[in-house]
């Protein structure tokens, strides 16, 4: 395995201390996070400002990020690929538990497939990217929903609106829409349970960008025959860290 770089390293650990929030730091509380001597904080401070990785403010002598980093994350953006990425991820969790793994985004009231791996076992989730589907009937489109204000979310589905059906276990009304999306974001997964199919139970999980909004989702399919408590809460921590990788590729920090 090649050596890291110590050097390199330390000037990555400086910058990664400004993902907070509007963080701002001086040479100090520099020093003091990193626990490194202030000699080296001092160069690696006038390396990153004369490189425009950070800028220090005259009057009150703290730091900042600089224009570079805000030009390669902006490069960085431009080239992302969500679908791939979200193919790669995908495919990770469903190598894990060997069930079927989709991503989504939203359409208005429905939501398209971007990204499908299958599961190797003989009974798998029948489905195809580019297939779309009410989000109200799918766990993806749950997932996706609970990301939407109140405002946004009476907008799509006005009082009275009636929710079309796929299966007879499908939401038929807003109000039992809006019950399930609480429950999805106090939970932090959506569920759906033959909703969609008749035979086949799914977990969903919001993606979201650098601006911390749910831009995705991404789902575990399961035959309803597999569906099982101890299951679930196996298949929801592989769904949780898969959409949290995909969510730190768009650039969202942590939450």
């Amino acid at each position: 395995m090649a050596r890291l770089t110590p050097a390199v390293l330390r000037s990555l650990d400086i910058l990664e201390l400004f993902l907070a929030e509007d963080a701002t730091l001086s040479a100090p509380e520099i020093t003091q996070h990193t626990g490194l001597p202030r000699t080296t904080v001092h160069e690696l401070l006038v390396t990153l400002t004369a490189r425009r990785y950070l800028v220090r403010d005259e009057v009150s002598g703290r730091y900042r990020l600089g224009l570079r980093v805000f030009q390669l994350g902006n490069a960085y953006g431009e080239r992302f690929d969500l679908v791939q990425a979200a193919t790669e991820v995908a495919r990770r969790v469903s190598a894990q538990c060997n069930e079927t793994v989709h991503a989504a985004v939203r359409d208005g009231r429905n939501v398209v497939y971007i990204a499908k791996v299958d599961s190797t076992r003989a009974v798998r989730m029948v489905s195809a990217v580019g297939r779309t589907l009410p989000a109200h009937c799918t766990a993806v489109g749950k997932a996706l929903l609970a990301g939407l204000t109140d405002a946004e979310l009476a907008g799509l589905y006005p009082n009275g609106t009636e929710l079309g059906a796929l299966t007879p276990r499908s939401l038929t009304s807003v109000a039992e829409l809006r019950a399930q999306l609480r429950a999805t974001v106090e939970r932090g997964v959506s569920v759906e349970e033959c909703e969609s199919n008749p035979d086949v139970c799914c977990l969903g999980a919001p993606v979201r960008d650098h601006l911390d909004r749910v831009v995705a989702a991404m789902s575990i399919s399961v035959p309803a025959n597999r569906w099982t408590a101890r299951g679930r809460a196996g298949w929801e921590r592989l769904l949780v860290d898969g959409a949290r990788e995909l969510s730190k590729q768009l650039g969202q920090r942590g939450r």
